[in-house]
């Protein structure tokens, strides 16, 4: 049971990984577009919250809860090796997890955060309708 509930956190932190990478690309390729969602509070602010966290764990040093979990439950299931793991876990730990320095990774975090941050600035949420 450990095992599928693993596959299943790593499952959804790739879908936030892939959430939070995609989010900014399309805010940048729907600003000029004029796609009225990249605007919405709905979309950027959990888009936000995502990287604000992500940055303030490079900050202080710290790995995401997430990882931290699936450690935990694949160690309850005994897989302590790659090898012990689903096809699709490992397909999915191959894409999430890359093997460089973890702080490369964090320059990199801190790096994106900024770049979300210039969206922000650049592509403002509206928090209301604009009137026709």
């Amino acid at each position: 049971m450990q095992a599928h509930l693993a596959d299943l956190l790593l499952a959804v932190h790739f879908l936030i990984v892939v959430y939070v990478i995609a989010g900014v690309v399309l805010v940048f390729v729907g600003w000029p577009l004029h796609w009225s969602f990249v605007r919405s509070p709905a979309f950027r602010l959990p888009h936000l919250a995502v990287i604000v966290y992500i940055v303030l764990n490079a900050i202080r040093g710290k790995l995401c809860f997430l990882t931290i979990w699936e450690t935990d439950l694949r160690s309850a299931a005994g897989q302590v090796a790659v090898e012990d793991i689903s096809f699709i876990g490992r397909l999915l730990h191959e894409l999430l997890y890359v093997d460089v320095p973890q702080a490369s990774l964090d320059r990199f975090y801190i790096g994106f955060g900024l770049l979300i941050g210039v969206s922000l600035i650049a592509v403002p949420i509206r928090l209301q309708r604009a009137r026709s």
